[in-house]
């Protein structure tokens, strides 16, 4: 899947891995859904998906299953290791320190970030919405990895771009509020609405926790068709997987 799929060019230690997939793949999703929508709660058949979810593993030579979480556009983050519960836990964020572990985040226009210790003793994933990201979902990410934020780094992957997300008052006071300086992070477009850069929010956030080698951003769900957008699609968008392993051994 190197043609289909994404994988991030960030200087992690070797026994860290990650992936991102697209709407393209080895999947049985029908239309409007492309082939390979991972999301559980976006309208697609449930076989077709869960389908989708088996074949992962093995294409992208998992150590394990993902760990599928429940994401709510909250702050709370899971403690995982390779084994499965019963259900998919209420989270928007999990870390890990198990090889084997494989933890995921789905989204479609929302920013998933990845992070790793630089000596590969920790993994970390996270959905930031503008709701998890006013709210703390990385900072929250960031105490739960239990690491020096010196010693993180962060990639950024594909979220929707500040040129495609226009937003209301309602956006910009929640980050603005907080932090004046947030405020170059929007454009005035028309009375009450501005475009919001959700990947340098982000980047503003994790320089205030401490973490200053960020890398990846650049993408725009909403204008590049490999990925779902929900500003594009509507209720019935899918859902792609943004994924970090650490290697067993």
């Amino acid at each position: 899947m190197t043609d289909t799929w994404l994988f991030p060019d960030w200087p992690a230690p070797a026994r860290v891995h990650a992936a991102v997939t697209t709407r393209d793949g080895p999947g049985v999703s029908a239309p409007p859904f492309g082939r390979f929508n991972l999301g559980l709660r976006s309208g697609d058949q449930a076989e077709a998906v869960r389908s989708n979810r088996e074949v992962l593993p093995s294409a992208l030579r998992l150590p394990s299953a993902p760990r599928w979480l429940h994401q709510v556009h909250g702050t709370t983050v899971a403690e995982l290791g390779p084994l499965p519960g019963p259900d998919e836990p209420q989270a928007d964020a999990a870390v890990s320190r198990i090889p084997g572990t494989v933890l995921a985040i789905l989204t479609a226009d929302c920013l998933p970030v990845l992070f790793c210790a630089d000596d590969g003793s920790a993994i970390g994933a996270a959905h930031a919405g503008w709701r998890g990201l006013a709210a703390g979902v990385l900072e929250a990410t960031v105490e739960q990895m239990q690491a020096a934020p010196s010693r993180l780094l962060a990639w950024l992957g594909p979220c929707i771009g500040a040129a495609s997300y226009e937003v209301g008052e309602e956006v910009r006071a929640a980050f603005v509020d907080r932090d004046a300086g947030a405020a170059a992070c929007f454009a005035a477009t028309r009375p009450g609405h501005w475009r919001c850069d959700l990947a340098a929010l982000a980047r503003r956030r994790l320089a205030a926790a401490g973490i200053t080698r960020v890398h990846g951003g650049g993408f725009d769900t909403l204008a590049d068709t490999r990925f779902y957008s929900y500003r594009r699609e509507g209720a019935r968008s899918g859902r792609f997987a943004s994924l970090v392993w650490l290697a067993g051994g």
